[in-house]
């Protein structure tokens, strides 16, 4: 994986927290139960997701399109709802910049709904 930052990065964020799901061989990282990212390895069968390492994000429907127009190397989200999740390969050209800004804008979608007392605790993790 070219992004060796990346799972440091997503459990760097306030309240998150590492799992691994056996059956889909996912790394899942949650804030508070809720998904907002999952790196994995499709197999080949897959197409083309096949054969790649992954991260699973949260996106803002209106924006996704506009990601997947100007970044080969964001799709539809793999395994998960195609209007509101993307999927970046982690074996392109997609500026760490870009990947770190898709990992912080599903973070914060996931926290937006969360309760608000949750947000605010939130908010004093915070570095």
């Amino acid at each position: 994986m070219r992004y060796e930052w990346l799972a440091e990065y997503l459990l760097g964020k306030p309240g998150a927290e590492k799992d691994y799901k056996v059956e889909w061989g996912w790394q899942r990282y949650m804030v508070r139960g809720k998904l907002f990212a999952a790196l994995c390895a499709p197999e080949e069968k897959y197409g083309v997701y096949g054969g790649h390492e992954l991260v699973n994000l949260k996106c803002d429907p209106l924006l996704s399109e506009g990601f997947r127009a100007q970044y080969p190397e964001v799709l539809p989200g793999f395994y998960c709802d195609k209007r509101t999740w993307i999927a970046a390969l982690l074996d392109g050209e997609l500026p760490d910049e870009v990947l770190m800004g898709l990992c912080d804008m599903s973070y914060r979608l996931v926290v937006e709904k969360l309760p608000k007392y949750v947000q605010r605790e939130l908010a004093g993790q915070s570095k």
